[in-house]
């Protein structure tokens, strides 16, 4: 199966670096597919638990006393706040009270 992996689109506005040689992506993309769709799936559910982690930790520097509906708040925006319109944005946020 060789199928593309579709990419909504990254945080940064700014361009997007292209330095992986093209036989070092193919060869990833191989390495992916000859694991099964659960390996992949706990692999990507680690990566968010991590980057969520990691997200939680920079909004407790900025912000120590944060309360646990904060976070959360702060943890959607951080993750989805651009995937939104304004009013669903606000209702979502209304929502993590």
């Amino acid at each position: 199966m060789d199928c593309p992996v579709k990419v909504r689109g990254s945080l940064s506005k700014g361009p997007r670096m292209l330095d992986t040689h093209e036989s070092i992506k193919k060869r990833f993309f191989q390495m992916m597919m000859s694991k099964s769709p659960a390996e992949r799936l706990r692999m990507g559910c680690s990566m968010f638990d991590s980057a969520k982690q990691i997200v939680r930790s920079s909004i407790l520097q900025k912000n120590p006393h944060g309360s646990p509906s904060e976070i959360k708040k702060e943890i959607f925006l951080r993750f989805y706040g651009q995937d939104f319109q304004s009013e669903q944005k606000r209702k979502i946020l209304d929502s993590l009270k």
